[in-house]
């Protein structure tokens, strides 16, 4: 007899500690120690090193199957470095590189707002972390529809800024600490010490900038709903159901 049963989709679960120990900790360490000539060589080190994001990223997309453009971008990303490094191009690339990323994300997030679809929809104000349909419920209820919608579009203009924070403290970063020519084992080295300064002056700050434009909206929501934020998230609400 044939099993109809079908295996539900894996949910996926933040996993930051390793998300941080995987695509910087590692690839940084093995890129700073393992690039001399006696060892990997450049060359080795640095595809051994973008083998841990690229492998990271895409075992996330294929396991969940689900699109996210956002991660797209930073295989993209790391695909780009290792051409950069494997071809030996000027290192102004890099820094061009690393700019590009967050400042297309930060355009992007500008240009969704002439659209029906803003990106702030998909990465703030959505169904896997907010209770979206009883929001719009109590915020058609009160007649705060269109209030509530001039702030998410301040809200959306506040998250493009943070990516445009992180582009132009990316690029700074890259010219103040890779100067030395693609391919070789202090290109590495640089490229290492960047990676993991990445996370304390770029990605902490963001990340508070993001929690900064997700409490106002919050607040946004209770002072227009009287919603508690128990009944605001979607993750609490899912879990009272039996």
């Amino acid at each position: 007899m044939t099993d109809t049963t079908q295996t539900p989709p894996v949910r996926h679960k933040p996993r930051p500690f390793v998300d941080l120990l995987i695509s910087i900790v590692i690839p940084s360490l093995i890129l700073m120690k393992l690039s001399g000539e006696a060892r990997l060589g450049p060359d080795g080190a640095l595809v051994l090193a973008l083998a841990f994001p690229l492998g990271w990223g895409a075992f996330e997309l294929l396991k969940y199957r689900k699109f996210n453009f956002v991660a797209l971008l930073g295989l993209v990303s790391v695909m780009l470095t290792g051409g950069i490094g494997l071809l030996h191009l000027d290192n102004q690339w890099l820094a061009i590189k690393e700019a590009a990323i967050p400042g297309l994300i930060g355009i992007a997030v500008l240009v969704s707002t002439r659209t029906r679809y803003p990106l702030i929809r998909t990465l703030l104000f959505n169904k896997t972390v907010l209770n979206v349909d009883k929001i719009h419920d109590r915020l058609e209820q009160g007649g705060h529809t269109e209030r509530f919608e001039s702030r998410l579009m301040l809200a959306t203009y506040w998250l493009s800024g943070t990516f445009f924070f992180s582009s132009a403290m990316n690029y700074i970063l890259a010219k103040w600490i890779v100067t030395s020519p693609a391919g070789s084992e202090a290109f590495n080295d640089e490229l290492g010490r960047m990676t993991l300064l990445s996370y304390p002056m770029i990605a902490i700050p963001s990340m508070i900038m993001l929690m900064a434009i997700f409490y106002y909206l919050w607040r946004t929501i209770h002072g227009l709903t009287g919603l508690k934020l128990e009944e605001i998230m979607a993750n609490v609400e899912a879990d009272k159901k039996p």
